[in-house]
């Protein structure tokens, strides 16, 4: 029982975190106007935007209903659920950059400038919560070994 303290604790924080970009995305997408700070963008397209924050929003649903009884299987599988939906999300942004690097204003390919610069800040949401979410993989291998 003790031992997923800091489980709930960081799925918690993870979790509310991911609310708050979740209703960042859909407050961004209804005012019409996309949104950037330092590393985060927010874009306000209806795909992206409107129905990727509400992936987003209910993928911190999921982390803040996993808390109760985080060791019970059912529990702890809503964690990972909320982890399968920003992957999906984010992996879905770094398509994104991926195709928008290889075609140029001028011509058929980018230049290996142009290349790059697109792999710059600033990045959606699911991407910068990407690397927190990968947490969850240790707690299902910790699972497994027990």
């Amino acid at each position: 029982m003790g031992e997923y303290t800091m489980a709930k604790t960081y799925f918690g924080i993870l979790g509310i975190v991911t609310v708050l970009f979740g209703v960042a995305e859909l407050a961004v997408t209804a005012g019409g106007t996309s949104f950037s700070w330092s590393i985060l963008e927010i874009p306000n397209e209806m795909f992206r935007g409107g129905w990727g924050g509400f992936v987003v929003l209910f993928a911190g649903f999921f982390y803040l209903s996993s808390l109760k009884n985080f060791s019970e299987v059912h529990q702890f599988s809503k964690a990972v659920m909320g982890s399968i939906m920003i992957w999906v999300m984010a992996g879905l942004d770094i398509f994104a950059m991926i195709t928008e690097s290889i075609p140029s204003e001028e011509g058929w390919f980018n230049s290996l400038e142009g290349f790059l610069e697109t792999y710059a800040p600033p990045y959606a949401p699911a991407i910068i919560l990407l690397p927190f979410s990968l947490v969850v993989i240790y707690y299902i291998y910790k699972r497994k070994a027990a």
